[in-house]
């Protein structure tokens, strides 16, 4: 015995439209391509084989009367006239050939009852051997029936054993099926182009691309929630806009009194010429110099970019410009890229963010290499390696944690502030180990 496998729910999920016009077209379709089979079904099932039946009987009928007559009269001129009255009468095309006997197998396989309705109205009304040939001939059906002295060919209209209502109750039914499916189809699109404008202007908005408030349509539910998100975005901007003014001042106030603090420093060793007190002025410089750096990464980590706007900028041009600064700064820089790659940016924070990693990487290596390549679909891959000595398995991720840099001077936001980034653009970093023996960090971003 053999087992049938149920059908596994994921696989159902897989067979299932994933647009939520394709599922709501099937929600529609499915009850429509039913309500027509039973429709259809009613009617095949019920008036078409009635109807089927009695003309399979009554053609058999008329048949079987041509043959009794000429069993009857086997002379040759009655016969004749027998086959001329049928042709008259019935429109059934009659001929006989003597001696012959039956060599056409059944040929019907045909859509419908009718070629099984009229070989058991023949088979109950003749008790004789035939064949029924459905295919040698489109406009009629080709019969043969054994005699005892011959074989009578018969040539029947299809018309006598079915009605053309058939036909035309099917195209009715596909055809209304059709408009009312292309209908649904105009009316479901309309609605679902709101959903997936907002869907758009959400993804837009996540990757800094702001392309103002969008326009409420569609259902009072889809135009809520656009109006919602409208809402949201101004809050947005209202909130960043006010964090920006507020660290603006907050640092300028913080490097006011850094700035006289430095000036005092760089007077004292003109008003004590020890060198014991130049050498503490030295370390209280270096560390007002660390605060302002800091202070410089606080701000860079919570503004991330945020005021910039995302437009067409050649990602070569920004490498080259990174690679520059880190040669100037001393750093070995091998850069491999194509002549133009363009991409929706915001140069100012991608330069950001691809800086901090290479510095980060020439502060531990020798040898810094950036490249960037095209990968299939629509995504570039920016890639940063080094020949230091490279970060543990188990920190890969931690590094980019806020304040979990082991560089000495660090601040440990360079990591952060580059993954904030380059996530706000739609895209992603990740450590891996460089073929150059030290550490790897790839840059994935959105075309």
């Amino acid at each position: 015995m053999t087992s049938q496998t149920p059908l596994r729910p994921g696989l159902i999920k897989r067979m299932l439209p994933r647009s939520l016009l394709g599922r709501s077209l099937l929600i529609i379709l499915l009850p429509l391509v039913l309500l027509q089979a039973v429709a259809l079904q009613i009617f095949y099932g019920s008036h078409l084989d009635v109807v089927s039946r009695r003309l399979a009987a009554a053609v058999a009928g008329e048949i079987a009367t041509t043959v009794d007559l000429m069993r009857r009269q086997p002379w040759s001129a009655d016969r004749g006239w027998i086959l001329q009255g049928a042709l008259d009468r019935y429109e059934i095309a009659m001929r006989f050939d003597p001696g012959a006997t039956l060599a056409v197998r059944t040929r019907k396989d045909i859509i419908g009852p009718m070629d099984d309705d009229l070989g058991m109205a023949l088979s109950d009304k003749l008790h004789l051997p035939f064949a029924m040939d459905w295919k040698a001939d489109t406009h009629s059906v080709l019969l043969q029936i054994q005699l005892p002295d011959g074989v009578l060919i018969a040539d029947v209209p299809r018309k006598r054993l079915y009605t053309g209502m058939i036909y035309l109750f099917v195209v009715w039914l596909a055809g209304t099926a059709l408009v009312f499916f292309g209908i649904a189809a105009l009316f479901m699109r309309n609605q679902v182009r709101a959903i997936r404008r907002l869907a758009q202007a959400a993804e837009a908005f996540g990757m800094g691309r702001d392309h103002g408030p969008i326009k409420p349509e569609g259902a009072s539910e889809v135009r809520q929630a656009a109006t919602a998100f409208n809402r949201m975005q101004e809050r947005i901007r209202r909130f960043l806009a006010q964090r920006t003014e507020m660290l603006a001042g907050v640092s300028h106030d913080l490097r006011t009194p850094l700035t006289r603090l430095r000036l005092a420093l760089a007077m004292l060793p003109y008003v004590s010429q020890g060198a014991e007190m130049r050498g503490e002025v030295a370390e209280m410089t270096a560390d007002v110099e660390e605060m302002e750096r800091m202070i410089g990464g606080y701000l860079a980590f919570a503004r991330c970019e945020g005021a910039e706007q995302a437009q067409p900028v050649n990602l070569v041009a920004v490498l080259e410009d990174v690679a520059a600064g880190a040669r100037r700064s001393g750093a070995a820089v091998v850069l491999e890229t194509p002549e133009e790659l363009t991409l929706p940016l915001r140069a100012d924070a991608v330069r950001r963010a691809i800086t901090n990693l290479v510095d980060n990487a020439r502060r531990h290596a020798r040898h810094v290499a950036l490249a960037v390549t095209q990968l299939p679909g629509r995504s570039v891959q920016v890639t940063v390696d080094d020949d230091g000595p490279g970060i543990p398995p188990d920190r890969l991720e931690s590094v980019f944690r806020p304040f979990e840099s082991d560089a000495a001077g660090g601040t440990g936001l360079g990591l952060t502030i580059a993954r904030d980034i380059v996530r706000a653009h739609g895209g992603d970093i990740v450590l891996e180990d460089s073929p150059l023996g030290g550490l790897r960090a790839r840059i994935r971003l959105p075309v």
